[in-house]
C-alpha cells in the first residue's frame, strides 16, 4: 500500500476481488448478499448455520409465549371443572394454538431463543394437554349426567335427590 492510502477507509462495495470471501463463521463478521453486505448475526435465509451465541449480538432471548402457554397450561387444569369443564377446554387449546407457533420458532432458530423457555413451553404444552383431557372427561360426565338424570338435576338438588329416590 502506499502512503496516501494507508489513512483511508477501505471501501465496503462488493466488487469482483472480495466477492469470493472466505467462510469462515469464526472470523466472518460480514456476509455478502444480493443487495450489498449484511451484518453476520442478522437472520439470512442464505446461511444454513445460525450465527454463533443467538442472532442479536450474542443474547438469547425467551420465547414470546412460553410463560403465558404455561400459565394457560395450569389454569385449564386448575378449571377443568369449573362451568362444566368449558374454562378449561378453551383455556387448554389457547395454550395448544400458542405452543404450536412458538415450537415452530425454535425449531427453526434454535439459537436465537433460550432453552430454559423453550422447557417451559413444554411444560405449559403438558399442562394443557392434561387439562384438556380433564377437561374433556368433566364434559362428558355432565353430559352423560344430563342424559341420564335430565337437565333439572344439574342446577337443582333437589331435584337430583328425588330422581335417586325413584330409582332404589
Amino acid at each position: 500500500m502506499s502512503e496516501e492510502q494507508e489513512g483511508q477507509v477501505p471501501n465496503h462495495q462488493p466488487n469482483q476481488e472480495n466477492s469470493q470471501q472466505p467462510q469462515n463463521p469464526q472470523n466472518q463478521q460480514w456476509q455478502q448478499n444480493p443487495q450489498g453486505y449484511q451484518n453476520f448475526n442478522q437472520p439470512n435465509p442464505n446461511n444454513p448455520y445460525p450465527p454463533y451465541g443467538g442472532g442479536f449480538g450474542g443474547m438469547q432471548m425467551a420465547l414470546p409465549n412460553a410463560t403465558i402457554v404455561l400459565v394457560l397450561g395450569i389454569l385449564s387444569i386448575v378449571t377443568c371443572c369449573c362451568f362444566y369443564g368449558l374454562i378449561g377446554l378453551v383455556l387448554g387449546i389457547v395454550a395448544l394454538i400458542l405452543s404450536r407457533k412458538d415450537k415452530q420458532n425454535y425449531l427453526a432458530n434454535m439459537s436465537y431463543y433460550t432453552v430454559s423457555s423453550y422447557k417451559n413451553l413444554n411444560a405449559g404444552r403438558v399442562c394443557a394437554i392434561i387439562g384438556l383431557i380433564l377437561s374433556a372427561i368433566a364434559l362428558l360426565f355432565c353430559i352423560l349426567f344430563a342424559i341420564f338424570f335430565g337437565f333439572s338435576a344439574l342446577n337443582d338438588q333437589e331435584a337430583l335427590k328425588e330422581i335417586l329416590r325413584e330409582m332404589q
